[in-house]
């Protein structure tokens, strides 16, 4: 996929944080025409396993494995690997397992996916650090004595390095990124939420229209989508949003 010459639609990471594969497959069948991928996160995946991952793809629709794999290098790996197989091409990494854990993983996924012949599909993301947290739960509960903005970058320069192709980070960060990682570099805008929206759990949210402004490729929405009475409508609102924003700013 040419993600720098995406439509509106198809920058649209849709979360389903729902508990059934019913649940699920009717979002994906209602907005499959108005959504780019649906990301399948651990609340979704504890609940069905991987099933979910084949019935999204039955559907003629992309999947984003969600599961932010933190673990030994040996252990995230072989997940990884096993994720390729279940036809899950683009999924993320916690960059603050290390290095060694990366580029481990990136090895054996490669690997994996050119046995596969999906070599050209595979994206692994790098997650630099949850939206729902601040600057004060990174000093006081993290003993991490580094302003926040600074952390971030840190952590997606540690991306680029082992190879990823890209990261999950918050359009203030995007600007930063983007002039450190370079073009060709995936940006992934977490915790959007239109301004029509209710913010609920998460500290640093913008909307669609700064993320795209910022120079994000892909937003990520669940609730003002699949909570919204007219589910439609509600995306139909959202790439309006994001569409205005492209005249405005070069990809």
């Amino acid at each position: 996929m040419d993600y720098k010459n995406l439509s509106p639609k198809d920058r649209i990471i849709l979360a389903l944080d729902v508990d059934t594969i019913e649940e699920a497959r009717a979002l994906v069948k209602e907005l499959k025409n108005y959504i780019g991928i649906f990301k399948v996160g651990l609340q979704l995946f504890t609940s069905v396993g991987p099933e979910i991952f084949k019935i999204i793809k039955d559907e003629g629709a992309e999947v984003y494995f969600d599961g932010k794999f933190h673990d030994i290098p040996s252990t995230v790996s072989k997940a990884s690997s096993n994720l390729i197989k279940h036809g899950v091409t683009l999924f993320n990494l916690n960059i603050q397992g290390s290095s060694k854990m990366i580029t481990t993983t990136v090895k054996q996924a490669k690997e994996t996916a050119k046995k596969l012949g999906v070599e050209d599909e595979l994206k692994i993301l790098g997650v630099t650090l949850l939206t729902s947290f601040g600057q004060r739960t990174l000093t006081e509960e993290l003993g991490v004595n580094q302003n926040i903005d600074d952390y971030v970058i840190k952590l997606a320069e540690i991306a680029k390095h082992t190879e990823l192709n890209g990261v999950v980070a918050t359009a203030a960060d995007a600007q930063k990124i983007r002039k450190i990682c370079g073009d060709d570099f995936i940006i992934v805008c977490p915790a959007v939420r239109p301004t029509w929206s209710i913010v609920n759990d998460q500290v640093r949210v913008v909307t669609p229209s700064q993320a795209i402004l910022a120079g994000c490729d892909y937003i990520v929405i669940g609730r003002p989508i699949t909570q919204a009475k007219n589910k439609i409508e509600a995306a139909e609102m959202i790439i309006a949003e994001i569409e205005d924003s492209m005249t405005n700013h070069i990809l």
